[in-house]
């Protein structure tokens, strides 16, 4: 439910920002259950398996990132998550869907080092790769790591499909990609879909959270003003190429995680 509630926050104030009044803030639920009572209609049967997979990938890493289990296996299994969402888009023959699939894994090239980087920092700072012990640990991280929670917004802003970085499928679809790798499908497997991106979106921000776990209050309103402002900027900026986000992500990102982490041994 929380991930719905954020998305219809999403919408309204992404109206609200374009001079209109927006739908409800449910209305992200009244979609789903929309989608969910439409006749099924597939066009590959592969399609299906890798929607499934895509959700139920997603839950898992979404489950063991609330059991405080290791941010790297969590991170993993939300990259396989993405690949079966890419490789469902190519289970069909509709170029634009392909055209969304390759996309979605250049995406995955660009963020992932991002995140695998953010834990390795995290437990650089902390000795632990656990989300338990990083909640156990006493000083905030966002003083000590300020590089790699900046490379952390370019992620974000990836995983949350919003401008400069919406190439595969935009969130609003605002491109020429059609829905890019959503385009074949609908219904209930549509639905699927939109709530592993919800499980997605709630876990992107929990991670957000831990740079300030001690009191984790703080933690989910700086999750909360990010949010907010990944909002801003998809509203003031325009979609950049797929050159453009992979340059900034292993530029700007992983530079700033690298060099983080430098910091921190020389401190040390």
């Amino acid at each position: 439910p929380a991930g719905g509630f954020l998305v219809g926050v999403d919408r309204k104030i992404t109206a609200r920002l374009q001079g209109r009044m927006g739908p409800p803030l449910t209305q992200p639920f009244y979609d789903f259950f929309k989608l969910l009572s439409k006749t099924r209609v597939v066009a590959a049967r592969g399609n299906m398996v890798w929607a499934w997979s895509y959700l139920l990938l997603t839950m898992t890493a979404f489950t063991l990132f609330f059991l405080g289990q290791d941010l790297v296996v969590i991170f993993l299994i939300l990259a396989f998550a993405g690949a079966a969402l890419a490789y469902g888009a190519f289970s069909v023959r509709s170029p634009y869907s392909h055209f969304g699939a390759q996309r979605e894994l250049i995406q995955m090239l660009s963020y992932e080092p991002i995140l695998l980087l953010t834990a390795a920092a995290v437990a650089l700072q902390t000795g632990k790769f656990t989300v338990s012990g990083v909640l156990t640990w006493d000083e905030p991280l966002l003083p000590a790591l300020p590089l790699a929670f900046a490379a952390l917004l370019i992620a974000l802003g990836i995983k949350m499909r919003k401008s400069p970085f919406d190439i595969a499928a935009s969130e609003h679809a605002h491109q020429e990609l059609v829905r890019g790798v959503y385009t074949e499908y609908s219904g209930r497997y549509l639905a699927l879909i939109h709530l592993a991106h919800w499980y997605e979106l709630v876990l992107i921000l929990a991670f957000v959270a831990l740079f300030w776990a001690q009191p984790l209050w703080i933690g989910a309103l700086a999750a909360l003003a990010v949010f907010l402002l990944e909002l801003f900027i998809d509203n003031l900026a325009a979609r950049l190429r797929w050159s453009w986000m992979v340059a900034v992500c292993w530029g700007l990102g992983i530079g700033f995680i690298l060099l983080n982490m430098v910091l921190l041994q020389w401190l040390a």
